[in-house]
């Protein structure tokens, strides 16, 4: 019997063996639920909904196309994907998982990527957001605001080393032709210049797309409240499953064996429930590394931190796998992408360690208004999330510029 004809039946023993866990240990059960749910509304739901709601209406608008065509000639070269995803690696990284796929799965949706691209994109845009990192892991779970400048550090910086460990995935493929290209064709570049044609990529975008402003924004609020409900209710479902696994004493065993791997590794044994908790979920993994044993090195509890908030747990993964279904996106190759960001996060914040918080960076980076406006709630955070996006993008614009500017000076030199 093949494992595709053995996974069905075994997924339904574990199914059936949760219902009879549920059945013994309801009080348990709905407590974990009551918690999930409260992880939803209070963090996930006003986190993410806003930018949910804006990622789609700045699609329809064609704002994305805008800065395609303009971040073009700096995504191509480094990570091997069209300049949309430079919008997309922008919007992931402030507002947090599961955005970056989103956006990925819309492009894909309207052919502006390929499998590949739309793979490689997915892989490493999906990442924390700095209102979390900061706000409750540095801030919250660890109690230490000059500790977010080398978590950001590991987490983003292996995050873009990622990006350009897959731009090496798929290369065989064939890519989509990209709408500027027809453009690129019909007059040539010089004669059009960069900025000229963004704006036209988006004033065709936006013709194509058609719906008044009255109509997006109910498009966007619909399919957008479709899914934050899905994840929340992935987020309930996890927090139950890790329940009932602990009270059935499998999370014991799943400690235990950690720890052995930990050891062998050089991590104290003592930070094995932080990891299995994170395995399955963010929130409490993380909480877990910042609660552990005082005797614990703090670079150790901070490195445990850095892996699961770039392994994100699965939780998000199947928020990720729900959203990629249908795309034809491939869900192995995130896999693979998020464990290699986690081993690369713990590894880079180690080897950082020592030289950011003994320079006194670190406190000067918590006292920063942009770090402040991050850690505090609602308004000040997520203007302070705006904020960052634009800083961001501007940033992204300014290396394009710069790509631009080096290569019309090699061009230059090699005609004189």
């Amino acid at each position: 019997m093949t494992l595709k004809k053995l996974g069905s039946p075994l997924l339904g023993l574990l199914l059936a063996g949760c219902m009879v866990l549920m059945l013994m240990y309801p009080s348990g059960t709905l407590a974990a639920a009551l918690r999930g749910l409260s992880i939803w509304w209070d963090v996930l739901f006003p986190s993410l909904f806003p930018f949910f709601v804006i990622s789609e209406m700045l699609l329809g608008f064609g704002v994305v196309h805008l800065f395609g065509a303009l971040l073009d000639p700096l995504m191509r070269p480094l990570f091997n994907i069209p300049g949309s995803g430079g919008f997309v690696a922008a919007m992931g990284y402030v507002s947090g998982y599961p955005v970056g796929a989103k956006l990925t799965a819309k492009l894909r949706e309207q052919q502006l990527v390929s499998r590949a691209e739309g793979e490689r994109l997915v892989a490493f845009t999906t990442s924390s957001d700095p209102i979390f990192l900061l706000g409750a892991v540095s801030v919250g779970f660890f109690h230490d605001a000059s500790l977010g400048l080398v978590l950001a550090l590991a987490h983003y910086g292996s995050g873009l080393i990622v990006g350009l460990l897959m731009s090496f995935h798929g290369r065989g493929d064939k890519y989509p032709e990209p709408p500027t290209a027809v453009h690129d064709r019909a007059e040539p570049q010089q004669q059009r210049g960069r900025l000229r044609l963004a704006l036209s990529s988006m004033a065709e975008a936006r013709r194509r797309d058609g719906r008044s402003f009255g109509e997006l924004l109910k498009s966007a609020i619909q399919s957008s409240l479709q899914l934050i409900i899905v994840v929340g209710g992935l987020v309930v479902f996890f927090n139950v499953l890790m329940e009932l696994l602990t009270r059935a004493g499998i999370m014991s065993v799943l400690f235990s064996v950690l720890g052995g791997v930990l050891s062998l590794a050089g991590f104290p044994a003592q930070l094995s429930a932080a990891l299995a908790s994170g395995f399955f979920e963010v929130t409490i993994g993380a909480r877990s590394a910042g609660e552990a044993a005082a005797s614990i090195p703090l670079q150790f509890k901070a490195a445990t931190a850095a892996f699961i908030l770039s392994w994100g747990g699965l939780s998000v993964h199947a928020q990720v796998a729900s959203i990629l279904n249908g795309t034809g996106l491939r869900y192995l190759p995130f896999l693979a992408a998020r464990l290699v960001h986690g081993l690369l996060s713990a590894i880079l914040l180690l080897v950082i360690w020592k030289p950011v918080t003994g320079s006194g960076l670190s406190a000067g980076f918590s006292a920063l208004p942009v770090t402040a406006g991050l850690t505090a709630s609602s308004g000040p955070a997520f203007g302070a999330s705006l904020l960052l996006l634009v800083l961001l993008l501007g940033a992204a614009l300014l290396l394009t510029l710069l790509v631009w500017l080096l290569r019309q000076l090699a061009q230059r030199l090699r005609q004189s």
